[in-house]
């Protein structure tokens, strides 16, 4: 995350250790630190091979890989900068507010290392989505966020009016970010942040929508577990046409309803319904799952 007296992220300096328990760790110039799986990944403004060595002699840890790059390279060559949908303005926090943009309500995010930004295709598409089905007058006051990354989905629904959100995020630093962000935004009262692996078990389904930004085989998972299911809806999204027929054989297709299907470049987002009882008819089986 950013610190002071860096108000932006140009320059980014990456360790990937071997090892993932580590003390605590309070550069200045430490931007978070991944875990994932056994190792350890290190971010940091400036070089840092020096204070790397040394914990790593402290450890008992091994550098795995090492490297440099632009931020912008890291974000796969998007430039991170401000975008609006129809009543959101989602802006970088090293960027200014347009005092004279009365149309739309101001997110404000530190986008950090984290997958899933805030500034991608599919989260934007997951936006839109949202801003349309809260338009349609359909009853929602809980979210659940799967895979909450920087916490922008989580942060939209409460802006957009939703009286209760859950964002989990199974990445600590991720987690770190996302509540950082909840706060910047004055979204504490709304929004729960906190830690979860899906691989490991579901949290409380019980919400009127669950939104699912995630990859394919995570998405593969969820879908073949029943815990995952509870008459509700349900924004899948992070998944490109070639993925859809595997996605589309693990759903329920008996109980599952295609309320809405979405692209943004070459990305999809389907927004699913699902019911507890099967679907009674010829006519409901045929609008079932419907990708056109």
């Amino acid at each position: 995350m950013l610190r002071p007296p860096y108000t932006e992220y140009k320059h980014l300096y990456v360790y990937y250790l071997d090892k993932k328990t580590l003390p605590p760790v309070t550069d200045p110039d430490l931007i978070g630190i991944w875990i994932e799986g056994d190792t350890a990944i290190l971010f940091f403004h400036q070089p840092r091979e020096t204070f790397i060595q040394t914990l790593c002699e402290e450890t008992g840890a091994s550098i795995v890989y090492q490297a440099d790059l632009n931020y912008q390279d890291w974000e796969a060559g998007v430039k991170i900068t401000s975008f609006s949908t129809k009543t959101l303005l989602v802006r970088p926090v090293w960027e200014q507010a347009d005092a004279q943009d009365k149309e739309h309500t101001d997110i404000l995010l530190d986008p950090s290392v984290i997958f899933g930004s805030g500034f991608h295709a599919t989260t934007r598409l997951c936006l839109e989505t949202l801003e349309l089905l809260l338009e349609s007058g359909m009853k929602i006051d809980s979210v659940l966020d799967l895979g909450t990354g920087t916490g922008l989905l989580a942060i939209a629904a409460a802006k957009l009016g939703v009286k209760r959100v859950t964002a989990l995020d199974n990445n600590p630093l991720a987690v770190d970010v996302a509540q950082a962000n909840v706060e910047r935004n004055n979204c504490t009262d709304i929004v729960t942040v906190g830690q979860f692996d899906l691989m490991q078990g579901l949290p409380d389904m019980n919400y009127d929508l669950v939104i699912t930004n995630l990859y394919k085989g995570l998405l593969i998972h969820l879908f073949s577990d029943q815990g995952f299911w509870h008459p509700g809806l349900y924004m899948i999204s992070g998944f490109i046409p070639g993925m859809e027929p595997d996605l589309l054989a693990a759903l329920p297709a008996d109980r599952v309803r295609m309320l809405h299907r979405g692209n943004a470049e070459q990305w999809r987002l389907w927004l699913l319904q699902y019911a507890e009882k099967n679907c009674s008819n010829q006519d409901e089986q045929a609008m079932l799952l419907r990708t056109e």
